[in-house]
Protein backbone atom coordinates (compact mmCIF):
# COMPACT_ATOMS: atom_id res chain seq x y z
CA UNK A 1 0.00 0.00 0.00
CA UNK A 2 3.02 2.19 0.78
CA UNK A 3 4.41 1.27 -2.78
CA UNK A 4 1.40 2.62 -4.19
CA UNK A 5 0.70 5.73 -2.26
CA UNK A 6 4.53 6.24 -3.06
CA UNK A 7 4.45 5.88 -6.73
CA UNK A 8 1.33 7.74 -7.08
CA UNK A 9 2.97 11.35 -5.34
CA UNK A 10 5.89 10.63 -7.29
CA UNK A 11 3.92 10.70 -10.52
CA UNK A 12 2.01 13.96 -9.16
CA UNK A 13 5.48 15.39 -8.65
CA UNK A 14 6.43 14.82 -11.89
CA UNK A 15 3.48 16.15 -13.46
CA UNK A 16 3.38 19.29 -11.60
CA UNK A 17 7.56 19.87 -12.51
CA UNK A 18 6.65 19.48 -16.42
CA UNK A 19 3.44 21.67 -15.92
CA UNK A 20 5.16 24.52 -14.45
CA UNK A 21 8.26 24.65 -16.51
CA UNK A 22 7.17 28.14 -18.63
CA UNK A 23 7.60 28.52 -22.48
CA UNK A 24 5.25 29.00 -25.18
CA UNK A 25 3.18 26.73 -26.60
CA UNK A 26 4.28 25.91 -30.24
CA UNK A 27 2.57 22.64 -32.04
CA UNK A 28 5.75 20.51 -31.56
CA UNK A 29 5.89 19.77 -35.35
CA UNK A 30 4.71 21.91 -37.86
CA UNK A 31 5.36 21.98 -41.81
CA UNK A 32 3.92 24.52 -44.82
CA UNK A 33 4.50 24.83 -48.54
CA UNK A 34 2.43 25.97 -51.09
CA UNK A 35 0.59 23.16 -51.86
CA UNK A 36 0.95 21.21 -47.79
CA UNK A 37 0.83 22.11 -44.40
CA UNK A 38 0.64 19.64 -41.15
CA UNK A 39 0.92 19.99 -37.78
CA UNK A 40 0.94 18.21 -34.74
CA UNK A 41 0.08 19.02 -31.19
CA UNK A 42 -0.23 17.23 -27.72
CA UNK A 43 -1.75 16.93 -24.19
CA UNK A 44 -1.15 15.35 -21.21
CA UNK A 45 -3.55 15.39 -18.29
CA UNK A 46 -2.75 14.05 -14.61
CA UNK A 47 -5.44 13.33 -12.39
CA UNK A 48 -5.65 12.83 -8.71
CA UNK A 49 -9.17 11.82 -7.66
CA UNK A 50 -11.38 10.38 -4.77
CA UNK A 51 -14.71 9.28 -4.59
CA UNK A 52 -17.02 9.03 -1.41
CA UNK A 53 -20.19 6.56 -2.52
CA UNK A 54 -23.48 6.21 -0.21
CA UNK A 55 -23.28 3.87 2.52
CA UNK A 56 -25.06 0.95 1.26
CA UNK A 57 -22.86 -2.00 0.71
CA UNK A 58 -25.21 -4.34 -1.98
CA UNK A 59 -24.29 -0.94 -4.31
CA UNK A 60 -21.29 0.55 -2.86
CA UNK A 61 -19.16 -3.14 -1.67
CA UNK A 62 -15.88 0.18 -1.27
CA UNK A 63 -17.68 3.13 -0.43
CA UNK A 64 -14.51 5.12 -0.65
CA UNK A 65 -12.20 4.85 -4.08
CA UNK A 66 -9.26 7.05 -4.78
CA UNK A 67 -6.44 6.96 -7.37
CA UNK A 68 -4.26 8.93 -10.05
CA UNK A 69 -5.14 8.77 -13.71
CA UNK A 70 -3.95 9.66 -17.00
CA UNK A 71 -4.35 10.08 -20.59
CA UNK A 72 -1.88 11.56 -23.42
CA UNK A 73 -3.20 13.04 -26.73
CA UNK A 74 -1.74 13.28 -29.83
CA UNK A 75 -3.57 15.31 -32.60
CA UNK A 76 -2.69 15.70 -36.02
CA UNK A 77 -3.76 18.10 -38.91
CA UNK A 78 -3.21 18.36 -42.60
CA UNK A 79 -4.21 19.68 -45.89
CA UNK A 80 -3.44 19.56 -48.90
CA UNK A 81 -3.94 21.72 -51.91
CA UNK A 82 -7.43 23.82 -51.65
CA UNK A 83 -9.63 20.82 -51.34
CA UNK A 84 -7.88 17.83 -49.36
CA UNK A 85 -7.15 17.66 -45.43
CA UNK A 86 -7.45 15.30 -42.92
CA UNK A 87 -7.68 15.06 -38.72
CA UNK A 88 -5.97 12.45 -36.70
CA UNK A 89 -6.57 12.68 -32.65
CA UNK A 90 -5.55 9.62 -30.53
CA UNK A 91 -5.29 8.95 -27.02
CA UNK A 92 -3.42 6.70 -24.42
CA UNK A 93 -5.01 6.35 -20.93
CA UNK A 94 -4.02 4.94 -17.83
CA UNK A 95 -7.41 4.70 -15.53
CA UNK A 96 -7.33 2.34 -12.52
CA UNK A 97 -10.23 -0.24 -11.85
CA UNK A 98 -11.19 1.83 -9.04
CA UNK A 99 -12.10 4.79 -10.88
CA UNK A 100 -12.74 3.57 -14.12
CA UNK A 101 -16.54 2.96 -14.06
CA UNK A 102 -16.33 7.22 -12.85
CA UNK A 103 -15.12 8.20 -16.30
CA UNK A 104 -17.43 10.94 -17.34
CA UNK A 105 -16.88 12.32 -13.58
CA UNK A 106 -13.41 12.79 -14.15
CA UNK A 107 -14.02 14.23 -17.71
CA UNK A 108 -11.54 10.78 -19.65
CA UNK A 109 -13.07 9.58 -22.80
CA UNK A 110 -16.29 7.84 -22.07
CA UNK A 111 -17.52 4.95 -23.83
CA UNK A 112 -18.82 5.33 -27.81
CA UNK A 113 -20.56 3.30 -29.96
CA UNK A 114 -17.98 2.88 -32.49
CA UNK A 115 -15.57 0.36 -33.58
CA UNK A 116 -13.39 -1.67 -31.07
CA UNK A 117 -10.97 -2.65 -34.09
CA UNK A 118 -9.34 0.93 -33.59
CA UNK A 119 -8.74 0.59 -29.86
CA UNK A 120 -6.58 -2.06 -27.79
CA UNK A 121 -7.19 -2.57 -24.03
CA UNK A 122 -3.62 -3.85 -22.02
CA UNK A 123 -5.00 -4.65 -18.85
CA UNK A 124 -8.30 -6.58 -17.80
CA UNK A 125 -8.61 -4.84 -14.49
CA UNK A 126 -7.59 -1.52 -15.37
CA UNK A 127 -8.76 0.99 -18.46
CA UNK A 128 -5.36 1.05 -19.80
CA UNK A 129 -6.56 1.43 -23.16
CA UNK A 130 -4.81 2.83 -27.06
CA UNK A 131 -7.13 4.49 -29.10
CA UNK A 132 -7.80 6.08 -32.30
CA UNK A 133 -10.57 9.26 -31.40
CA UNK A 134 -10.64 10.63 -35.13
CA UNK A 135 -9.27 9.72 -38.29
CA UNK A 136 -11.10 11.55 -41.46
CA UNK A 137 -10.35 12.36 -44.50
CA UNK A 138 -12.02 15.54 -45.69
CA UNK A 139 -12.71 17.24 -49.14
CA UNK A 140 -14.03 20.84 -49.57
CA UNK A 141 -15.30 23.66 -52.51
CA UNK A 142 -16.96 26.81 -51.89
CA UNK A 143 -20.56 25.08 -52.03
CA UNK A 144 -19.63 21.56 -50.15
CA UNK A 145 -17.62 19.83 -47.16
CA UNK A 146 -17.37 16.27 -47.20
CA UNK A 147 -15.75 14.23 -44.43
CA UNK A 148 -15.31 10.42 -44.17
CA UNK A 149 -13.86 8.17 -40.99
CA UNK A 150 -14.10 8.65 -37.66
CA UNK A 151 -15.10 12.27 -36.29
CA UNK A 152 -16.94 14.34 -34.04
CA UNK A 153 -20.76 15.15 -34.45
CA UNK A 154 -22.23 17.76 -32.70
CA UNK A 155 -25.61 18.58 -33.40
CA UNK A 156 -26.57 19.96 -30.02
CA UNK A 157 -27.92 23.90 -29.86
CA UNK A 158 -28.76 24.19 -26.03
CA UNK A 159 -25.94 24.05 -23.94
CA UNK A 160 -26.43 21.41 -20.20
CA UNK A 161 -29.15 19.01 -21.74
CA UNK A 162 -28.69 18.49 -25.73
CA UNK A 163 -31.27 16.02 -26.35
CA UNK A 164 -30.75 16.14 -30.77
CA UNK A 165 -26.68 15.33 -29.63
CA UNK A 166 -27.30 11.76 -30.40
CA UNK A 167 -23.35 10.84 -30.85
CA UNK A 168 -21.47 10.84 -27.72
CA UNK A 169 -23.14 13.86 -25.81
CA UNK A 170 -21.53 15.32 -23.27
CA UNK A 171 -22.83 15.18 -19.24
CA UNK A 172 -24.94 18.75 -18.19
CA UNK A 173 -21.76 18.96 -15.61
CA UNK A 174 -18.76 17.80 -17.74
CA UNK A 175 -16.63 21.63 -17.96
CA UNK A 176 -14.08 20.64 -20.33
CA UNK A 177 -15.51 20.16 -23.71
CA UNK A 178 -13.00 20.10 -26.00
CA UNK A 179 -12.52 17.12 -27.05
CA UNK A 180 -15.56 15.34 -28.00
CA UNK A 181 -15.36 11.96 -29.14
CA UNK A 182 -15.47 10.75 -32.62
CA UNK A 183 -17.99 8.31 -33.99
CA UNK A 184 -17.78 6.38 -37.12
CA UNK A 185 -19.41 8.43 -40.42
CA UNK A 186 -19.84 10.17 -43.09
CA UNK A 187 -21.02 13.80 -43.72
CA UNK A 188 -21.69 16.01 -46.40
CA UNK A 189 -22.37 19.53 -45.77
CA UNK A 190 -23.90 21.61 -48.04
CA UNK A 191 -24.23 25.54 -48.79
CA UNK A 192 -27.61 26.47 -49.41
CA UNK A 193 -26.84 30.10 -49.67
CA UNK A 194 -25.23 32.62 -47.51
CA UNK A 195 -27.29 31.48 -44.19
CA UNK A 196 -28.47 28.39 -45.19
CA UNK A 197 -26.90 24.25 -44.61
CA UNK A 198 -28.20 21.17 -45.65
CA UNK A 199 -26.51 18.21 -43.90
CA UNK A 200 -26.31 14.71 -44.64
CA UNK A 201 -25.07 12.44 -41.94
CA UNK A 202 -24.69 8.70 -41.61
CA UNK A 203 -23.22 7.31 -38.93
CA UNK A 204 -22.02 3.02 -38.34
CA UNK A 205 -23.84 1.48 -35.09
CA UNK A 206 -22.29 -1.54 -33.52
CA UNK A 207 -23.54 -4.54 -31.69
CA UNK A 208 -23.08 -5.21 -27.98
CA UNK A 209 -20.01 -7.17 -27.47
CA UNK A 210 -18.89 -7.44 -23.52
CA UNK A 211 -16.15 -9.59 -24.06
CA UNK A 212 -14.10 -6.97 -26.97
CA UNK A 213 -11.99 -3.79 -25.08
CA UNK A 214 -14.67 -1.16 -25.98
CA UNK A 215 -18.08 -3.50 -25.23
CA UNK A 216 -18.68 -3.40 -29.14
CA UNK A 217 -18.27 -5.04 -32.12
CA UNK A 218 -15.44 -4.99 -34.44
CA UNK A 219 -17.38 -4.98 -37.84
CA UNK A 220 -20.90 -2.34 -38.22
CA UNK A 221 -24.25 -3.79 -37.37
CA UNK A 222 -26.39 -2.76 -40.07
CA UNK A 223 -29.71 -2.20 -38.06
CA UNK A 224 -27.96 -0.11 -35.75
CA UNK A 225 -27.00 2.13 -38.93
CA UNK A 226 -28.19 6.10 -38.08
CA UNK A 227 -29.22 8.61 -41.02
CA UNK A 228 -30.25 12.09 -40.43
CA UNK A 229 -30.80 15.53 -42.33
CA UNK A 230 -29.89 18.31 -40.99
CA UNK A 231 -31.21 21.69 -42.53
CA UNK A 232 -30.65 25.21 -41.01
CA UNK A 233 -31.08 28.68 -41.97
CA UNK A 234 -30.62 32.21 -40.26
CA UNK A 235 -33.90 34.75 -40.09
CA UNK A 236 -32.17 38.40 -38.65
CA UNK A 237 -30.49 37.31 -35.62
CA UNK A 238 -32.27 33.83 -34.84
CA UNK A 239 -30.94 30.84 -36.74
CA UNK A 240 -33.22 27.95 -36.75
CA UNK A 241 -32.74 24.38 -37.84
CA UNK A 242 -34.97 20.97 -38.56
CA UNK A 243 -33.50 17.41 -38.15
CA UNK A 244 -34.68 14.29 -39.41
CA UNK A 245 -34.35 10.66 -39.42
CA UNK A 246 -33.24 7.59 -38.22
CA UNK A 247 -30.98 6.69 -34.95
CA UNK A 248 -29.91 3.27 -34.08
CA UNK A 249 -33.61 2.29 -33.54
CA UNK A 250 -36.00 4.84 -33.73
CA UNK A 251 -36.89 7.33 -36.25
CA UNK A 252 -36.85 10.87 -35.08
CA UNK A 253 -38.03 14.17 -36.39
CA UNK A 254 -36.89 17.69 -34.36
CA UNK A 255 -36.24 21.15 -34.48
CA UNK A 256 -34.03 23.98 -33.16
CA UNK A 257 -33.07 27.49 -32.61
CA UNK A 258 -30.95 30.08 -31.39
CA UNK A 259 -31.13 33.53 -30.77
CA UNK A 260 -31.45 36.68 -28.94
CA UNK A 261 -34.23 38.59 -27.55
CA UNK A 262 -34.12 42.74 -26.45
CA UNK A 263 -30.57 42.48 -27.67
CA UNK A 264 -29.86 40.81 -24.50
CA UNK A 265 -31.57 37.62 -23.63
CA UNK A 266 -29.89 34.89 -25.12
CA UNK A 267 -32.81 31.93 -25.89
CA UNK A 268 -31.51 27.95 -27.03
CA UNK A 269 -34.19 25.56 -28.10
CA UNK A 270 -33.86 22.12 -28.98
CA UNK A 271 -36.05 18.65 -28.84
CA UNK A 272 -37.31 16.04 -30.80
CA UNK A 273 -40.27 13.80 -31.46
CA UNK A 274 -39.04 9.74 -31.23
CA UNK A 275 -40.69 6.76 -33.12
CA UNK A 276 -38.78 3.55 -31.54
CA UNK A 277 -38.98 0.82 -34.24
CA UNK A 278 -39.15 -1.61 -31.56
CA UNK A 279 -42.72 -2.43 -30.32
CA UNK A 280 -41.69 -2.86 -26.09
CA UNK A 281 -40.65 1.21 -26.54
CA UNK A 282 -43.55 3.62 -26.87
CA UNK A 283 -43.24 6.96 -28.65
CA UNK A 284 -41.46 9.72 -26.71
CA UNK A 285 -40.34 13.11 -26.84
CA UNK A 286 -37.43 15.56 -25.66
CA UNK A 287 -37.09 18.85 -25.27
CA UNK A 288 -34.67 21.60 -23.38
CA UNK A 289 -35.57 26.21 -23.36
CA UNK A 290 -32.53 27.69 -22.00
CA UNK A 291 -31.83 31.11 -21.17
CA UNK A 292 -28.68 32.91 -21.01
CA UNK A 293 -26.64 36.43 -20.47
CA UNK A 294 -23.17 37.41 -20.28
CA UNK A 295 -22.45 40.53 -18.55
CA UNK A 296 -19.37 42.76 -19.58
CA UNK A 297 -17.99 42.05 -16.28
CA UNK A 298 -17.39 38.47 -17.40
CA UNK A 299 -20.06 36.86 -15.39
CA UNK A 300 -22.61 34.46 -17.58
CA UNK A 301 -25.33 33.21 -16.35
CA UNK A 302 -27.67 29.73 -17.64
CA UNK A 303 -30.80 28.66 -17.04
CA UNK A 304 -32.18 25.64 -19.14
CA UNK A 305 -35.48 23.31 -18.57
CA UNK A 306 -35.32 19.82 -19.47
CA UNK A 307 -38.33 17.60 -20.23
CA UNK A 308 -37.03 13.86 -21.32
CA UNK A 309 -39.69 11.62 -22.26
CA UNK A 310 -37.53 8.75 -21.77
CA UNK A 311 -37.36 8.66 -18.39
CA UNK A 312 -39.12 7.51 -15.16
CA UNK A 313 -41.58 9.46 -13.01
CA UNK A 314 -41.37 7.32 -10.46
CA UNK A 315 -37.98 6.41 -8.84
CA UNK A 316 -39.03 2.35 -8.86
CA UNK A 317 -38.42 2.07 -12.06
CA UNK A 318 -35.10 3.67 -12.89
CA UNK A 319 -32.86 0.53 -13.06
CA UNK A 320 -35.05 -0.43 -15.64
CA UNK A 321 -34.32 2.72 -17.32
CA UNK A 322 -30.90 2.78 -16.87
CA UNK A 323 -30.32 -0.81 -18.34
CA UNK A 324 -32.04 0.42 -21.55
CA UNK A 325 -29.28 2.80 -21.92
CA UNK A 326 -31.78 5.25 -24.09
CA UNK A 327 -30.85 7.81 -22.06
CA UNK A 328 -28.28 9.84 -19.62
CA UNK A 329 -31.31 10.75 -17.02
CA UNK A 330 -33.48 8.68 -15.38
CA UNK A 331 -36.29 11.09 -14.72
CA UNK A 332 -38.79 13.34 -16.39
CA UNK A 333 -38.01 16.95 -15.58
CA UNK A 334 -34.89 18.66 -14.98
CA UNK A 335 -33.41 21.98 -14.54
CA UNK A 336 -29.86 23.24 -14.73
CA UNK A 337 -28.60 26.52 -13.34
CA UNK A 338 -24.86 27.66 -13.87
CA UNK A 339 -22.73 29.99 -15.15
CA UNK A 340 -18.90 30.94 -15.02
CA UNK A 341 -16.67 34.40 -13.87
CA UNK A 342 -13.14 35.32 -14.81
CA UNK A 343 -12.03 36.05 -11.06
CA UNK A 344 -8.87 36.77 -12.65
CA UNK A 345 -6.92 37.52 -15.88
CA UNK A 346 -5.56 33.91 -14.87
CA UNK A 347 -8.15 32.34 -12.96
CA UNK A 348 -11.52 31.17 -13.98
CA UNK A 349 -14.29 29.37 -12.22
CA UNK A 350 -17.95 27.22 -13.26
CA UNK A 351 -20.43 26.08 -11.52
CA UNK A 352 -23.52 24.07 -12.10
CA UNK A 353 -26.91 22.96 -10.31
CA UNK A 354 -28.56 20.20 -11.61
CA UNK A 355 -31.82 19.24 -10.42
CA UNK A 356 -34.16 15.96 -10.81
CA UNK A 357 -37.69 18.27 -10.42
CA UNK A 358 -39.38 14.11 -9.88
CA UNK A 359 -37.28 12.59 -7.24
CA UNK A 360 -36.09 16.33 -5.97
CA UNK A 361 -32.27 15.39 -6.00
CA UNK A 362 -29.21 17.49 -7.07
CA UNK A 363 -26.13 17.58 -8.18
CA UNK A 364 -23.91 20.47 -7.78
CA UNK A 365 -20.75 20.85 -10.00
CA UNK A 366 -18.10 23.47 -9.26
CA UNK A 367 -15.28 23.77 -11.30
CA UNK A 368 -11.98 26.51 -11.13
CA UNK A 369 -9.23 26.63 -14.22
CA UNK A 370 -6.02 28.12 -13.00
CA UNK A 371 -3.62 29.17 -16.35
CA UNK A 372 0.23 28.47 -15.09
CA UNK A 373 1.70 29.21 -18.74
CA UNK A 374 0.70 29.24 -21.97
CA UNK A 375 0.76 26.09 -22.16
CA UNK A 376 -0.40 24.60 -18.86
CA UNK A 377 -3.02 25.18 -16.18
CA UNK A 378 -4.27 23.11 -12.77
CA UNK A 379 -8.36 22.32 -12.52
CA UNK A 380 -9.98 21.48 -9.18
CA UNK A 381 -13.87 20.41 -9.55
CA UNK A 382 -15.99 18.69 -6.61
CA UNK A 383 -19.56 17.41 -6.84
CA UNK A 384 -21.78 17.42 -4.29
CA UNK A 385 -24.83 15.29 -4.79
CA UNK A 386 -28.00 15.61 -2.73
CA UNK A 387 -31.17 13.40 -2.19
CA UNK A 388 -32.46 10.43 -0.06
CA UNK A 389 -29.83 7.74 -0.28
CA UNK A 390 -30.03 4.65 -1.36
CA UNK A 391 -31.46 1.78 1.02
CA UNK A 392 -30.68 -2.02 0.76
CA UNK A 393 -29.74 -1.71 -3.16
CA UNK A 394 -32.64 0.07 -3.93
CA UNK A 395 -32.61 3.85 -5.26
CA UNK A 396 -34.98 6.57 -3.29
CA UNK A 397 -33.68 9.46 -5.92
CA UNK A 398 -31.38 9.77 -8.85
CA UNK A 399 -28.45 12.14 -7.72
CA UNK A 400 -28.65 11.04 -4.39
CA UNK A 401 -26.66 7.82 -5.35
CA UNK A 402 -24.07 8.90 -6.64
CA UNK A 403 -20.79 9.76 -5.10
CA UNK A 404 -18.87 13.09 -3.34
CA UNK A 405 -16.14 13.71 -5.72
CA UNK A 406 -13.56 15.66 -5.62
CA UNK A 407 -10.78 15.45 -8.76
CA UNK A 408 -7.79 17.69 -9.03
CA UNK A 409 -5.69 17.87 -13.02
CA UNK A 410 -3.19 19.31 -14.68
CA UNK A 411 -2.88 20.25 -17.83
CA UNK A 412 -0.27 19.92 -20.08
CA UNK A 413 -0.04 21.05 -24.37
CA UNK A 414 2.44 20.66 -26.41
Amino acid sequence: MRCAVRSQATFVIALMALVIQPSQIFAFYEQQSERFYIDAQGLVRGFVSALQFPEDKMLYPDQQSSGVAGIARLMINADTGKHWGFEFNAYQTYIPAALAKQQSGVGLPAFVERSAAFETGFNDEDYVHLAMDRFALRWSNPYINLALGRQAINLATTFYFTPNDFFAPFSAQTFYRVYKSGVDAVRAEISLGAFSQLSLISVLGYAAEPESDTGWSDKPASERTSYLVHWSNSYGNVETALIAGRVVDKNIIGAALQGELFEWLGVRFEGHHGNSLDNNFDDYQQFSLGLEHRWESSFELRLELFYNGLGGDNVAGYPAIAQTGNTQYLGRYYSALGGGYEITPLLSGQAVIISNLDDHSTLISLNTTYSLSDESELVGNLGIPLGDKPVNGLFNSEFGSYPVSINIEARLFF
